[in-house]
């Protein structure tokens, strides 16, 4: 694509037929703190050679989990993804697909869809998966918007401790939605309170929302969250992470309407924060109202399998402004890395991933605590993460371990907490889980 540079004359024939005087009042909305006041400071011109050795000395300043031992968490794992998933995406036929507007010719893609819906429907004990979202966040925003649509109400619950950017994200949502902001349920010991949570849920709400696990790793009463909700007519939805159902309840087993999450666990990389996948599941009665879209198989003239988009409410079709969401275009080639990768697991091997996570967070967890000033925050059962409170701040003990080339966790002061976010995979070995114990009690 070609660079076109626009004249100052018909830039400014661009402003009047937006309907703005001048480039400062389309901008309005971006706060002046954020932006940039000075000319880009760029490199001077340079051929090939050099430009790829810059990148290759700004590339190595980066610290990487194939380097370092990483107890990273807060929605990004180092989990396992074997070679074969990176080989079948990486095919030209996957690595290349743009959008499959065109079912005729866009089989490939559209079967592999398909195949990623129907493991996600078994994974999470639901009905329907639509084609994939942008992200975990993004997944559970729409699962809200969905269920508003659905009831008619307005109301929101977070039931428990819901990760702060997801709840930034949702938030976001529901306000350019014109919905009612959400209302946080008060938590005890890592978990939301059920007892409270009754007070807060009424005729009124569209929805009572649960991350599962939740922010601090902890295992929510989702149950009893369930039937809070569907007592007073609520939608039910649980944002479950894809690894912990090896070893957790599905959340359709326990009642959930809808059943979002995100995929980066399964097949994708942390790759320094995305691209990462959105899933979203719902209950049959619910397919009408599901957000962006829905691959479907039938016969042809031939009676061969097929693969056709069943449902696609996107707003650029007829529907316009009767569509269920904005969301165009699904997260393909990482729901195609999901697919693979949990195909490749199979139910043993996922439950062996989770049951491996679960068994190293907790023999380090009891570990942490035989130190002296080191202790667990809260008492709630935990699948792979969990909080320890430390007799240092949280953010010398990162700092001294990347020394170490540890990543030592997450500093949970960047929400304004105490303590150290702890996460461990099966990838983590006993002796890098008694190093990092060796190393906090040097800095005890």
């Amino acid at each position: 694509m070609p660079f076109i540079v626009n004249a100052d004359a018909e830039r400014s024939e661009m402003l009047q037929q937006i309907g703005v005087e001048n480039f400062e009042e389309l901008i309005a909305d971006i706060p002046e703190e954020i932006r940039l006041k000075k000319a880009l400071d760029l490199f001077p011109a340079m051929g090939e050679p050099e430009v790829k050795r810059l990148l290759e000395q700004m590339a190595s300043r980066n610290a990487a989990t194939c380097e370092y031992a990483s107890f990273l968490g807060a929605g990004a794992y180092d989990h396992y993804t074997p070679a074969a998933v990176k080989a079948i995406a990486l095919r030209s036929e996957f690595y290349t697909a743009y959008t499959p507007y065109q079912a005729e010719v866009s089989q490939g893609t559209l079967q592999a869809i398909y195949e990623y819906q129907s493991v996600m429907c078994r994974l999470y004990g639901m009905d329907v998966a639509n084609a994939s979202m942008y992200d975990g966040a993004s997944a559970l925003a729409e699962a809200a918007l969905m269920a508003i649509n659905i009831t008619g109400r307005n109301g929101v619950v977070v039931a428990g401790k819901l990760h702060p950017y997801t709840r930034q994200v949702l938030v976001t949502y529901l306000e350019a939605a014109g919905e009612r902001a959400i209302v946080q349920n008060s938590i005890e010991e890592g978990v939301g309170s059920v007892a409270a949570l009754e007070a807060l849920v009424s005729d009124e709400t569209a929805a009572v929302i649960v991350q599962q696990p939740n922010f601090y790793g902890c295992l929510e009463e989702v149950e009893a969250i369930g039937a809070i909700a569907h007592k007073h007519g609520a939608l039910f939805v649980v944002s479950a992470d894809p690894v912990s159902l090896g070893v957790l309840e599905a959340p359709g087993n326990y009642g959930a309407d809808i059943a979002v999450g995100e995929g980066q666990t399964v097949g994708n990389a942390q790759s320094f924060g995305g691209p990462y996948l959105g899933i979203l599941t719902v209950k049959q009665a619910h397919v009408r109202k599901i957000p962006g879209r829905l691959v479907g198989m039938t016969k042809d003239k031939d009676g061969d399998d097929g693969f056709i988009l069943t449902l696609q409410t996107r707003e650029q079709h007829i529907r316009r402004e009767k569509a269920t969401s904005n969301i165009c275009s699904n997260q393909a080639l990482c729901a195609l890395q999901a697919v693979v990768h949990l195909s490749l697991l199979g139910k043993e091997g996922i439950r062996d991933v989770a049951n491996r996570s679960m068994q190293k967070a907790h023999y380090l967890a009891d570990r942490i605590t035989e130190l002296p000033g080191y202790s667990l925050k809260f008492s709630a059962p935990f699948f792979r993460e969990f909080v320890v409170e430390t007799p240092v701040s949280a953010a010398t003990i990162i700092e001294k371990m990347l020394e170490k080339k540890v990543f030592a966790g997450v500093d949970l002061s960047a929400w304004d907490e105490d303590g150290l976010l702890v996460a461990v995979t099966e990838q983590r070995t006993k002796e890098e889980l008694d190093s990092f114990v060796s190393e906090l009690a040097s800095l005890g």
